[in-house]
């Protein structure tokens, strides 16, 4: 497998228990994952950096699940105290987090960067979360982030879609 060893390393850390499955990186994407790998949509979650545009320099890793839309302009933008927030552009991902689009994810991430996770990504039996690379993901219970240091979980930190 070809996750980042800062993630499973953070992974083993944190005494989570997890399965590292294999990805095509051509595949990463998270609609591509899910429907070549056969992985519900509403069982994968995608960490997403945020980053202040007014003033800069308020950043933090948000999970939420992937049907699920991002409270950028209200729940983010209150918890960062900021006017103005954003996704932040791939090249800020990949320097913040050392990780690239596609695999970014909350697990081995450079200390003073928060996380947070959206209450939703608790409630199914498994989640699929990136892996800090393209070329895996993993797969855990999402009830693990309960309580874990370095991990915020946050009601409404996400929106369902109307329909579901």
């Amino acid at each position: 497998m070809t996750a980042d060893p800062r993630v499973i390393a953070s992974l083993e850390a944190s005494n989570i228990r997890y399965e590292e499955m294999e990805c095509d990186p051509a595949l990463a994407d998270t609609a591509a994952f899910c429907e070549a790998y056969g992985i519900p949509i509403e069982q994968s979650a995608n960490a997403i950096l945020v980053a202040s545009r007014k003033p800069e320099g308020h950043n933090a890793v948000c999970l939420v699940l992937a049907h699920a839309r991002l409270d950028v302009n209200g729940t983010v933008r209150r918890k960062l105290g900021v006017r103005k927030v954003s996704f932040a552009p791939a090249e800020l991902t990949k320097e913040l987090t050392g990780q690239e689009i596609g695999g970014v994810t909350v697990f081995g991430l450079p200390d003073g960067l928060p996380v947070w996770v959206d209450s939703g990504v608790l409630e199914p039996e498994w989640v699929v979360i990136g892996a800090g690379s393209r070329s895996a993901k993993i797969k855990l219970n999402g009830s693990q982030f309960e309580g874990l240091v370095g991990f915020e979980v946050v009601e409404g930190l996400a929106k369902l879609p109307e329909s579901v």
